[in-house]
C-alpha cells in the first residue's frame, strides 16, 4: 500500500492505471480551443432533453458509457462509479448511476470533484479494494445559470470578473493494471477562505487553496515546480491564475510556462466569456481530451492536475457569507 507524505499527500506504491477517458462538450465549447480533441460536440445544449437538467444528466451518462467502451470495460464489470456535480444533492450524477446498476459514491467539490473523485479512486485502488473505478464529472451553464444566479429569460449582465459555465462532461477509468499512465500520488486540499464574498468572482475566491494544495504538494514530494511538464488548475480563468502567480511568488514559488489553467485555456480568445471558464465539467474535459492526447504522444510525461473549487450555495451567498475555495492534486506519469 501507499505512503503518507507530510498531513496530505498519498504517495502510491499500487498505482491507478488510467486506462480509458472520454469527453463531451457543448457548442460553445467546441468552437473553443480544443475543438479537435474532444470525443463528441453537441449540435445544441437540450441534447434532445426537455429541461437542461435532463441535458446534464444524459452528459454525464454519455461520458460514463464512452469511457467504458474506450477502456474495454463493460458495466457489469466496474467495481465503482465516483462522481459528482453542481446541482442540489449532486442530482445529476445520483440520476446517472441510477441507470448503470453500479456501486456508486457521490462526491461534491464543486469545480475540484474530477481531481477529487481522481484521488479517491486511486487510493481505492492502491489500497487493494477495487479493481476498476470510473471517474465523471460534469456541468451544464444553463443549469448553473439559475441555480446560482438568474433565470436565463433575465438577461442580466454578467461583471468583468465572472466566468462562463462549460457545458460538457467528462470521465476517466482506472484499473490496477493496463496503461503506461498513471496516477502516482495525491495530495487532498484544506478547505482555504481569503474573505472573498463576490460570488462572480470565483477566480479570486479560489486562488489561495490552488496555492496552499500546490505549495503543501511540492514540500510533501520534496518537488519544484519545474520538476512537472504541466502544472494545470482548473478553473481560476484569467484573473484568477494571475492571482495565484503572484501568490505563489510572494511564497517563493515562481510558476513558469509550464503552468496554465483550463478556464483560461478551453476557449479561444475570440469567444466572450470574460474571464474564461468554470465548472465541474471545466477541468474535467480539458483533462480527458487535449492533456491525455498530450500525454499518450509523449509531450507531458509528468502533469500536476489541481482542480479547484467554490463551497459556496445560494443559501450562503444570500446571508453574506464569504467563499471558501477547496484545490485536489494528483500527479498523473507516463511511463516509458
Amino acid at each position: 500500500m501507499g505512503k503518507r507524505l507530510g498531513k496530505q499527500t498519498i504517495m502510491f506504491s499500487n498505482s491507478a492505471k488510467i486506462i480509458g477517458n472520454y469527453s463531451i462538450v457543448g457548442e460553445k465549447e467546441g468552437n473553443g480551443t480544443f475543438r479537435e480533441y474532444y470525443d463528441y460536440v453537441l449540435k445544441n445544449d437540450t441534447f434532445g432533453e426537455k429541461t437542461y437538467e435532463s441535458a446534464e444528466r444524459k452528459l454525464i451518462e454519455h461520458s460514463i458509457a464512452n469511457a467504458l467502451d474506450n477502456a474495454g470495460v463493460k458495466s457489469k464489470d466496474l467495481d465503482l462509479l465516483i462522481c459528482g456535480d453542481l446541482l442540489n444533492q449532486i442530482i445529476s450524477s445520483s440520476f446517472a448511476a441510477r441507470d448503470f446498476d453500479l456501486t456508486f459514491l457521490g462526491l461534491y467539490g464543486a469545480c475540484s470533484t474530477m481531481a477529487e473523485a481522481l484521488a479517491v479512486g486511486a487510493t481505492f485502488i492502491d489500497g487493494g479494494y477495487f479493481n476498476t473505478i470510473a471517474c465523471a464529472t460534469g456541468s451544464h451553464f444553463s443549469t448553473v445559470e439559475r441555480q446560482y444566479r438568474f433565470p436565463l429569460e433575465l438577461g442580466n449582465q454578467r461583471p468583468p470578473v465572472s466566468q462562463w459555465t462549460v457545458t460538457g462532461a467528462g470521465c476517466t477509468v482506472l484499473s490496477d493494471k493496463g496503461s503506461k499512465k498513471e496516477i502516482v500520488n495525491a495530495t487532498f486540499g484544506k478547505v482555504t477562505d481569503f474573505g472573498i464574498n463576490d460570488v462572480n468572482n470565483m477566480g479570486a475566491a479560489m486562488a489561495p487553496a490552488a496555492m496552499s494544495t500546490l505549495i503543501t504538494h511540492f514540500e510533501d514530494t520534496h518537488t519544484t515546480p519545474d520538476d512537472y511538464d504541466l502544472i494545470v488548475t482548473g478553473d481560476l480563468g484569467k484573473l484568477g491564475s494571475e492571482i495565484l502567480l503572484d501568490l505563489m511568488e510572494h511564497k517563493g514559488y515562481k510558476l513558469k510556462d509550464n503552468y496554465n489553467d483550463c478556464g483560461q485555456m478551453i476557449y479561444s480568445n475570440d469567444q466572450k466569456v470574460y474571464q474564461g471558464g468554470s465548472g465541474c465539467g471545466c477541468s474535467a474535459v480539458v483533462l480527458n481530451s487535449y492533456i491525455m492526447q498530450k500525454i499518450d504522444e509523449g509531450v507531458y510525461k509528468r502533469v500536476l492536475f489541481a482542480a479547484t473549487g467554490a463551497l459556496l450555495s445560494t443559501l450562503s451567498s444570500q446571508q453574506g457569507n464569504t467563499i471558501p475555495g477547496i484545490c485536489h492534486a494528483v500527479e498523473i506519469r507516463k511511463g516509458d
